[in-house]
């Protein structure tokens, strides 16, 4: 139980320090992006190194990165699919499964072999 209430207390602190940075810049669609996703990674990753280490957290921290960028793809191909070939959404979101699992499978193969 200690251990989400500290999850709780950090990620909260660290949604509204992103939240602050997300004001400061604009256009302020990047209020959401600041305020989630670093929060729960860096709220995951600190409670990952107090209960299990450094070098566990480093494993933690490179498989967020092989998702991020496996998203990232997958994001940019949605995109793509929507607005220049007009797919339908659930299609495109659907189709777009595929690359996502390629990129994210094949760096964790060319990481971890």
């Amino acid at each position: 139980m200690s251990e989400y209430i500290i999850r709780f207390f950090i990620g909260g602190l660290v949604v509204s320090i992103f939240a602050v940075l997300g004001d400061l810049f604009k256009p302020k669609s990047f209020a959401g992006l600041f305020g989630a996703a670093p929060s729960v990674a860096l709220a995951t990753l600190g409670l990952t190194v107090l209960k299990k280490g450094g070098p566990y957290a480093a494993i933690e921290g490179r498989s967020m990165l092989i998702g991020a960028v496996a998203l990232f793809v997958y994001s940019m191909l949605v995109s793509w699919l929507l607005l220049r070939c007009k797919w339908h959404s659930l299609l495109a979101a659907v189709t777009a499964l595929i690359p996502w699992f390629v990129v994210a499978l094949g760096l964790w193969a060319l990481i971890w072999g």
